[in-house]
Formats: C-alpha cells, structure tokens, sequence
C-alpha cells in the first residue's frame, strides 16, 4: 500500500506573473499537497497549528512565513488552533518568473541561494516576519508592475535575512536537485543518492573526488556546510521519511533498506533530527487525516 500527495493544479495561467490570495479564516481544510510553483505563505494568529513541508512536522507560533520550492509537499492542519481568525496571505509565482540565465547574474545570487535552499522549505525568522510583513499584507493593493517589483523586493530582502531554517530533509524532495557550483560534490552527491542503502565511506567518497580524505573532508564542509557523514545521514533519513510516509513497510526494515545497520543507531539519529522516534514521526504525519491522494 502506498498513499500519494495531492497534485494541486494552481489558477497562476502563463500570462501571470505571480497570483497572491489574502484571506481570514477559523481553520485550515486544505490537504496536504503539492505542485510546480514557488509559494510565500504568511499565516498571522494560528498558533497551535500543524505545518508539514516535506518530511518536516512541527507546531507553528504566531507569526509565520515559509518559502516552499516546487514539487515539495506541504500543507497546514488546524491541530491545536483555537483562534477564530487566521489571517494568511498566500502568494505563488512560476518557478522561471527568473529567467535561469539571468539568476545566475552577480546581483541575483542571493535570490538564487534561497531558492534552491527552498527545494527543503525555507521558514524565516520572527524578526524577518515582523520586518516584511507590513509589506505582504499591502501587496495585494499594489497594481501591475508595481506589484511584480514590489514582489522581487520582497524576495531579495528574505533572501539575504539572517537565521533563515531549512525544514525538510535533503533527499525527501527527491524530484529536484540543487546546485553546489561544484562537478566534484555534484559528482559526490549524486553517488550517494545512489547508493545511500550501501556500506560507504569516506575513503571511497575522497577517491572519486581525486583527494586525500582530509583535503576532500574539509573542501565537502566548506562546500555543503555539512560534514559527510551528516550529509550521508541525511540522505538516509530523506530516504527513510519518504519511506515511512509512502509504504506500511516495518521501520526495521526501512532501518536496514536505507543504509542503516543498527537499530539502536538509526533510532538514536532519527530521534536526534526529528525530535521523535520513527514510529511516533509516521503516526504523526498520517494524523492529519489525508490518507488517499490523486
């Protein structure tokens, strides 16, 4: 039995730059999806709700905004809500508003980062919020260009904003890929994805970059920002969410498919990323309700 995400098909046409819906609400009754446009979400006055992107399941605060790339499946559940009034400005925009080659012009690598970085969701800080939200709530009144220069305005601020978090694990999403400017880690990571359910080391990673383990140890960190081993350990865990979520396969086995030899290892690593064990991470994401997806 595997259970499928909800393929939302959004009303942004190809003539549209980006398409933003403002609205207040007692609840959240939209399910769990996904689909092929970037989304802002800024959601005021839901503390208590649940937020899921990716295989990442958390309550969410007072104020919140998150960056969700293309294809990662996301949604926000009423859970332990109580407020009579949500207020949520959603705005989604084509994933080549950015013409590629323009993105890779100097002055829009910060956008660039960011959104790569969203391929994981991107949730940004109270502070970030309190800065732009004043800005997201009048969007709406703004005509033509103006709102398409005020959008990119707005992105460029997130986009160089201080302690943004990654949510989802590296490999959940595992229909894009991101970019690290580097044939070597592109090379490396690729591999990795590939044979993650493998015995690998860093020796055998070293030797397909042409390096010595400690030359390529510290060249992969300054790349990715990771150690290997916590790279590898979060493909496994990508893989092994995406697993939980997808089939009625024992988290023993999933344990063992995904690379991990050792029960008690696996649990201990799964705990210490998502904050629970891997049984109490598959209840929690079937909890919402949404069990059969098209």
């Amino acid at each position: 039995m595997q259970t499928k995400i909800l393929r939302e098909i959004t009303p942004l046409t190809q003539s549209d730059c980006f398409t933003i819906f403002s609205r207040v609400k007692s609840k959240f009754d939209f399910p769990l999806h996904n689909h092929e446009e970037f989304e802002l979400n800024f959601i005021q006055n839901a503390k208590g709700a649940k937020r899921v992107i990716g295989d990442h399941i958390e309550e969410i605060n007072d104020l919140e905004l998150v960056l969700v790339g293309p294809n990662l499946q996301h949604g926000w559940f009423t859970h332990k809500c109580t407020y009579p009034e949500i207020k949520e400005v959603t705005i989604q925009f084509h994933r080549d508003l950015f013409d590629e080659k323009f993105l890779h012009r100097n002055q829009m690598a910060f956008i660039r980062n960011m959104f790569e970085r969203s391929l994981r969701g991107i949730q940004f800080s109270k502070e970030t919020i309190q800065a732009i939200m004043p800005r997201i709530v009048a969007l709406p009144q703004k005509q033509s260009f103006d709102s398409v220069l005020e959008l990119m305005s707005i992105l460029h601020d997130l986009s160089i904003s201080r302690n943004m978090r990654l949510l989802s694990d590296a490999s959940f999403n595992t229909t894009e890929t991101l970019s690290y400017n580097s044939r070597r880690i592109e090379k490396t990571m690729a591999y990795l994805n590939k044979n993650f359910d493998k015995n690998i080391s860093l020796i055998e990673a070293a030797k397909m970059a042409a390096m010595t383990e400690v030359a390529f140890s510290r060249f992969f960190k300054l790349r990715t920002g990771k150690t290997f081993i916590d790279t590898l350990n979060e493909i496994r865990l990508g893989h092994a969410s995406r697993m939980l979520i997808d089939t009625t396969q024992s988290v023993t086995e999933i344990a063992y498919k995904c690379g991990f030899n050792n029960m008690s290892n696996f649990n201990r690593i799964f705990k210490k990323k998502k904050d629970c064990t891997p049984k109490e991470f598959r209840d929690a994401y079937t909890s919402t309700g949404v069990r059969t997806f098209i």
